[in-house]
This record gives C-alpha cells, structure tokens and sequence, in this order.
C-alpha cells in the first residue's frame, strides 16, 4: 500500500507497511513505526499487526488509562534542525497525530555562534556551512515545536556541552543529556552516553579545557569510564537508551549481509570485532533497556538482542544523518500513563551524580572507583527531599553567549575560557554541590610524570588497533561514499 505526495517540490511515497526489525510474531504484536526518509521527503512506514490478543490487551490498557505516546527518534542531526522539524510537522498534519517527544542520538551542533566552530571537530574550511539552524533556537528566534532530548556525538560545539556537563536545556525545549545522564519524560524513563569510545582516552579524566588544541579538540568527545561507571549504578528500568557509538558486537543481532551491502568498509571491523563501543554493550548488558538508539554510522540497521534465555528484549535501532533520502528518522509508539509529557530530573541519577561527584577526574589521572560504600539509600533521601521541596523539573534555559548574528557586519564575538552556565550552579546548589568544571589542568609536568604513564601502561593491550578515525565521513570519502 503507498500514497504519494509532494514534499519540497519532490514527490516520495509517504505510506509503506514495513517492520524494521524483522521481528517474530510476538514482538511484532507490540510495535508500531513510521519512518521517514530524507529531508526533501517522507516515507512513514507503519506496521499494523491485529489480532485477538492484541486486541484483549489494548482494552486492558484502557481500564487503566493507558495511552500511546510518539517519539519520533532522529540518528546525526548535524545542526539541521530546521529541516527535521518541519518534517515532523509535516507528518503530524498528515497523519493527523501528535508527536510527543524527538530524541538525537548524537552530532546534534549546538552552535550558537562562529567562535563556537573553534570548538568543533571540523575542518574550517568547512565552517562556512556548520552554522545550520540552531542559532536560530538558541536566540529565540524560532522555538522548537516538539521537546527535544539529545545525546552528544563527535561533531560538537564542545564548549558549550561542557558548560552543560551535568546536562540541561541548551535552547527552550531542547534538553542535552549530559556527557551521562538520565531523565524521565512523563513515566518513560530515558538515559544516555555522549561521545564516542577511544580506548586510549577512556582511563583519563575530564581534563581538557578551551581553547582546545588539536588533540583536545577530539579528546574532550572520547567516552570516560567515570561517566559509564555512573550508569552501571543504575538498578531501575531504563525504557529507551541513546548513545552515538553502537554497541559492539551488535551486528550479531541484526542483518551483517545487508548492512555490509550499504556499508562495505564495515566488514573488516565486523569480523575483527572492533566495530562499535565496549563500554556501549557493557551498559546493554547491565541495563537491558526496552530500547536502544544510536548514530554515528550514518546509515539504519535494526536489531533485537534477547538477554539470556527468557530475559528481557532490548530492541535497537541505529539511523542516519539528515540528508535527502537518507532513513535518518523513525517514530515509535510506547505506552505511557497519561501526560502532560514534560521532561523531569531522575530520583535515582540525582542520587547516584550526588554520590559520586566527589570522584569526577577532572585531570588526566583516572577516577579512583569501585571503593565506596554500597547503596544509594541516604543520597536518595537527599534528593528526594530537595524535589519534594523544589519540584523536578530542570533549571530554566539561559543563555550565557550572545548568539548568531547572519546581519552583523562586525561578525559573531569572541569569548576565551569557562562560562559558568546558570543553569548548572543552580543544579549543583540544589545538590549541596561545589561547582567543578572550571578547574585548571594540570601542570605540564604532572600531565608527563611517571604515574601519568604507568597508567597508561596498565592498558597497553586495549590501545592497540585504537586508530584516530573518529569521522566516519572521512571513512566514507576514502571509500568512495558521499558525505
């Protein structure tokens, strides 16, 4: 069945039954997807699969006021924010539904200004077309109609997610998850990894600061074991969770054959092995969530891992960047208590960043982690009692740069070092908290000490094959692929 229609001047088919994951009977009874391909066309792909028993559990839900809340789940947004909005907005006028939440797994470009291209992993000959659209929302020139949660990737304005390390709003109704982090959006509780995995930085602590130099610049992105070691605290369900590298080993869960046929260079990495993030699949191990997106790959793969015989499903899905006929876009449908669907801090994250901010690294010596106490029963009264007197939902939005100008003739200005971000103090003043990420480095002798090696030395054999190939675009460019 399709249905044809005229988007930007394009005609795409916008009506498919399709089952990205190519799941048995009984998983299919309980999924529905659209998806949408290309930023100049949509394709929402629906899978409708009725049957007496679905129908028993529907009218169940009902008796207890259950409904179905849309998420619309975007892979490497690369700052076209624009374009995707105008999509969403596009598919809920005609399929007239409401889409609740976007989620961004990464490459998100939160850039405010032109000096925060200093800051981002791109070449600059290139910086004359980073600018995109976020400026825009930062201003408040534009407003982003749908509430937007994001995970960073490895193309960002490093700067300013580091002002937001602890994760908050970096434009009205648009929520970064922090370099770790968890939130609940109504009753769904979603929790997410920034940055990709480099063995040879993971040890390290959170060391670098701007100006960023040429290392620096790729470093700051490169996943630590502080902040997974924070999520392997988690006890509680995770319902969806969002990182930009893949797990590793996850193509064992899907198709190899066709995701080969889109990607050919993958398939030395699959066989090796290499192709994803250790840290990644310790987490799917550990939290087992309902749902697992990711970015990065610029390209959609589906996949279903079963934890353990009669275990948990995790159900995963990676998704590409935004580009015309790209699969960059998908929206599922979770069942929810009723809203309203607003984006709140998480009890048991607050508990766990409360207990454990006393250890964040903040040089290039490790965490020392693994001798605390175990529990997190009087952090969690803690905060508990700061919610119940404050309330959860996150610290207002304030911007702390002047943003994009397209119209001055003198240019964007130019800041140099740490800007505090309010939002921040005032978290970190609601968890009792010191104020930390403004922290000087390390002298140049420390950084090349004796200690500062021996660390390094503990892991020789997790730095080999560690190439510095953090771009999949230049990977794609040297493959013959397009950017």
């Amino acid at each position: 069945m399709s249905l044809w229609a005229c988007f930007n001047g394009v005609h795409t088919p916008v009506l498919e039954i399709d089952d990205p994951y190519k799941a048995d009977a009984e998983i299919k009874r309980s999924m529905r997807f659209f998806t949408t391909v290309g930023r100049f066309g949509w394709a929402p792909m629906i899978s409708r699969i009725t049957s007496t028993r679905l129908g028993l559990q529907l009218q169940i839900s009902s008796l207890f006021n259950r409904v179905s809340m849309k998420i619309a789940i975007e892979g490497c947004m690369h700052g076209e924010l624009d374009n995707v909005y105008s999509t969403l907005l596009y598919i809920e006028k005609v399929e007239n539904t409401k889409i609740d939440l976007l989620i961004c797994c990464g490459d998100f470009q939160a850039i405010r200004n032109k000096d925060d291209l200093k800051s981002v992993n791109v070449k600059p000959k290139y910086w004359d077309n980073c600018m995109n659209s976020f400026w825009k929302y930062y201003s408040g020139k534009e407003t982003a109609p749908i509430p937007t949660i994001f995970v960073g990737g490895n193309h960002e304005a490093s700067n300013y997610l580091w002002e937001l390390y602890y994760g908050g709003w970096t434009a009205p109704n648009i929520y970064f998850l922090g370099f770790a982090g968890v939130v609940k959006f109504g009753d769904i509780r979603i929790g997410g990894l920034s940055g990709i995995y480099k063995a040879r930085d993971y040890y390290s602590g959170h060391y670098e600061r701007t100006p960023y130099n040429s290392n620096d610049i790729r470093s700051i992105y490169h996943v630590r074991q502080y902040d997974v070691y924070k999520l392997m605290q988690i006890e509680e369900k995770i319902d969806i969770f969002i990182s930009h590298d893949w797990p590793l080993g996850i193509t064992d869960h899907g198709s190899c054959k066709e995701l080969i046929q889109q990607k050919p260079f993958f398939e030395r990495e699959i066989r090796e092995r290499s192709l994803g993030s250790k840290p990644a699949a310790e987490l799917l191990e550990k939290l087992k969530p309902a749902y697992w997106f990711s970015g990065h790959l610029h390209c959609k793969f589906p996949a279903i891992v079963q934890h353990g015989e009669d275990g948990p499903i995790t159900k995963f899905l990676a998704l590409d960047k935004c580009l015309p006929g790209r699969k960059f876009l998908q929206i599922i449908e979770i069942e929810s208590n009723p809203g309203p669907f607003e984006i709140h801090y998480d009890e048991e994250w607050l508990a766990i960043t409360l207990k454990y901010n006393p250890l964040l690294p903040l040089t290039r010596k490790s965490a020392q982690l693994g001798g605390e106490e175990p529990g997190l029963q009087g952090y969690r009264e803690r905060v508990k009692n700061q919610l119940m007197a404050r309330g959860s939902k996150p610290f207002e939005f304030s911007p702390t740069v002047p943003a994009h100008d397209p119209e001055s003739f003198s240019g964007d200005p130019s800041f140099q070092g740490h800007i505090r971000n309010p939002q921040i103090e005032s978290f970190l003043q609601l968890l009792g908290l010191p104020y930390l990420l403004d922290s000087n480095q390390e002298s140049d002798a420390f950084l090349r000490s004796s200690s500062s090696l021996e660390f390094r030395g503990q892991n020789d054999q997790a730095f080999d094959n560690d190439g510095d190939d953090d771009d999949v675009d230049d990977i794609e460019a040297l493959a013959g692929g397009e950017f």
